[in-house]
This record gives structure tokens, C-alpha cells and sequence, in this order.
């Protein structure tokens, strides 16, 4: 994650947060599969380690998939597989937030029948603000 996108991710959230956090280790089988940002919605406000809370189990969950620019086809495959992975880990619920700075007329009609994926845009200019745009 960038140094700009680190600061939209941070802009998005008001509770306690981790940055990088892995939903899926390396294996032989598989590669690191990390989110820009995991917020545990029920938890006080604060940047958390993701070694302090391993486990996602029976827990709500909000990830986070954050990209400089306008949206495109990788960003919503990340935000839409990004929520999978955190229910194969146990979450309870998840949400799934795509933070760009532009949406894409062609491919946003495309996220309507994937309820879990909102997006939503940051400010250019000043990424603690933030808007719902679906």
C-alpha cells in the first residue's frame, strides 16, 4: 500500500484498525492474500497490530481495499474476494469497502448484484473525507 493510499484507508476509519492485515498466510499452495485495512467495528478506536487479533472468528468485520485514482476491474476483484476470505476465516458479517478517489461508470453498475461491496471515494485533497457512492 502507498503512502497516499495508506492515508485514504486511515481517513475511512473510525474504530480500531489493522493496516496490512494478512486473511490468508503463504503456503505451498497459496500466496499472501493481505487487505489494505481490516476494522473490527465493535472495538474502540485505535491502529492495532494484526498479530494482536489473529483470528476473526464470530466477529464483524469491515475490509478495506484502497487504490490511488479511479476504480477498475483488479480493486473490485480485491474488495468482492476480500469479503469471501474473511467469511471462510469466521467472520460473522463483513463489509466490504472499495476506496478510490473516482468511480467508473462502466464497471460500478457491474457491483449491484454484490451486495457486501460499497464504494465509496476519497477527497483527493484531504482523505478524511469520505462519501458513499454505492
Amino acid at each position: 500500500m502507498s503512502k497516499r493510499e495508506t492515508g485514504m484507508t486511515e481517513g475511512f476509519w473510525q474504530s480500531e484498525a489493522f493496516a496490512e492485515y494478512p486473511l490468508v498466510h503463504r503456503a505451498p499452495d497459496r500466496s499472501t492474500r493481505l487487505v489494505d485495512g481490516l476494522i473490527l467495528p465493535d472495538e474502540p478506536h485505535r491502529r492495532g497490530k494484526w498479530r494482536e487479533h489473529p483470528s476473526l472468528s464470530d466477529r464483524p468485520v469491515i475490509v478495506i481495499q484502497t487504490k490511488v485514482g479511479r476504480m477498475g476491474m483488479y480493486l473490485m476483484g480485491q474488495a468482492l474476494f476480500s469479503a469471501r476470505l474473511a467469511l471462510a476465516c469466521g467472520a460473522a458479517s463483513v463489509r466490504s469497502i472499495l476506496l478510490c478517489h473516482q468511480p467508473d461508470g462502466a464497471l460500478l453498475p457491474l457491483l449491484k448484484p454484490f451486495r457486501e461491496v460499497e464504494v465509496w471515494l476519497s477527497d483527493p485533497h484531504n482523505p478524511r473525507i469520505c462519501k458513499r457512492v454505492r
